[in-house]
């Protein structure tokens, strides 16, 4: 339920595209920005949160010394819908409850930011006001994943799988940064911060 008046925005796009590098420079123009899996990563050290992981998935996602093993998980969740759809039940309300409470301490902020990769997927869309799409094409995507994570093709295309095209996604949303190589990314982000705050 709703009980503030900030403007809610979502900003997503496919694994890879960039949407640090765009969410930075919104945060560089001031704008409070929420990003869901930077705060999911502190669930990971919450024991009661790593109770009901092991609950789920069993001792085989823990590492010896009783941490989840994020790498051999996402391997889990990503070649199968059911486990993403269980991790995502767990994860999904903790996120929104930390957000609302994000959102009353910025009441008063022209708009709120809220960074997710799968936005659309969650249906978390729903609960923003507009949304901003980071677009990048697939082969730029995968080639800044195998330098970034440095994987396989075939982990990341199963990553890839599990979230919508981006074409959907760009399709679907209010606003588009296109995020490639020497694009005026700046220019872009200022333009929607601009209307935004109208």
């Amino acid at each position: 339920m709703r009980n503030h008046q900030v403007k809610r925005v979502g900003i997503t796009g496919g694994i890879g595209c960039g949407k640090t590098t765009v969410v930075a420079a919104f945060r560089q123009l001031g704008v409070d920005c929420f990003v869901a899996d930077e705060v999911a990563a502190a669930y990971y050290r919450d024991p009661a949160f790593l109770g009901q992981l092991r609950a789920l998935f069993g001792d085989e996602i823990f590492t010896p010394d009783g941490k989840a093993d994020k790498r051999r998980l996402a391997d889990l969740v990503f070649a199968d819908a059911d486990a993403l759809s269980r991790l995502n039940s767990l994860v999904h309300p903790r996120v929104m409850a930390d957000f609302e409470a994000f959102c009353l301490q910025h009441q008063a902020a022209p708009y709120v930011l809220f960074e997710s990769a799968i936005l659309y997927e969650s249906g978390i869309f729903r609960q923003m006001d507009k949304v901003i799409c980071v677009y990048l094409s697939l082969a730029e995507r995968m080639q800044r994943l195998r330098e970034r994570d440095h994987t396989t093709d075939q982990h990341i295309a199963a990553r890839i799988a599990a979230q919508l095209p981006a074409e959907q996604v760009m399709d679907r949303a209010d606003y588009v940064v296109l995020n490639y190589e020497g694009n005026p990314r700046a220019r872009q982000v200022a333009y929607i911060d601009k209307i935004l705050k109208q």
